[in-house]
């Protein structure tokens, strides 16, 4: 949370945690991101999404303990809080102009990892079944990649297909799957990919074609 502060982005911790991996590859997670959704529109998508899930979750968590939503115990409230008054201190002690710097340095290092969220889910979905739930995560709903750079860079967050599907492993011992679907590079070069939306989706779209092809095949 201390880490997430640093960013302004402390909500993160609610949405990511009960948010993205309930609800990842569907259309009701404002972090995984649509074929042809460009990384500009899912920036909006995403971070306002993401702040207004978090603070539905925390209403819900909330409620099924009968405690109202206005209390402290509210996380939302106290993140609210803590982000404001953090900026307030650093421009009361530092000057006005570092607090902005630091809520300018704040918001790229949000949109960065927004650019990680876009390209980690990008295309793929979930399928909705007969009862109305849907399907259980599997790795073929995250893209992985394997690279050794990315790998050690962010610690094994590129084997991002066994992260979900197995959420409680431990990253030192994330597993890399032949089955999921395969990045073209490593992170850095995706994040500079996806910045050209016609380059990125010309190199993607082949993919997530041929992700459902094989996916329909082994249905069948």
């Amino acid at each position: 949370k201390l880490l997430l502060l640093s960013t302004h982005y402390m909500h993160f911790f609610i949405e990511h945690n009960r948010g993205h991996h309930a609800n990842v590859a569907t259309e009701d997670d404002p972090a995984s991101a649509a074929r042809g959704e460009t990384v500009y529109g899912f920036w909006f998508k995403s971070v306002i999404g993401g702040w207004m899930s978090a603070w539905r979750l925390e209403a819900r968590r909330l409620d099924r303990r009968g405690v109202s939503r206005f209390s402290w115990q509210n996380e939302m409230i106290r993140f609210q809080v803590i982000e404001v008054g953090s900026l307030a201190l650093a421009a009361l002690v530092f000057g006005p102009l570092a607090a902005a710097a630091w809520l300018a340095a704040g918001l790229m290092g949000a949109l960065l990892l927004e650019n990680i969220n876009y390209i980690e889910h990008y295309g793929l979905r979930r399928e909705r079944r007969d009862d109305g739930r849907w399907e259980r995560v599997r790795p073929v709903h995250s893209w992985n990649s394997n690279h050794p750079l990315s790998r050690i860079l962010l610690f094994e967050l590129t084997r991002h297909s066994d992260h979900h599907a197995n959420p409680s492993r431990h990253f030192s011992v994330l597993r890399h799957f032949e089955q999921a679907p395969l990045l073209p590079t490593g992170y850095s070069g995706m994040l500079l990919l996806a910045m050209v939306p016609p380059l990125f989706k010309k190199l993607m779209h082949p993919r997530i074609d041929a992700w459902q092809a094989r996916t329909l095949q082994e249905a069948a």
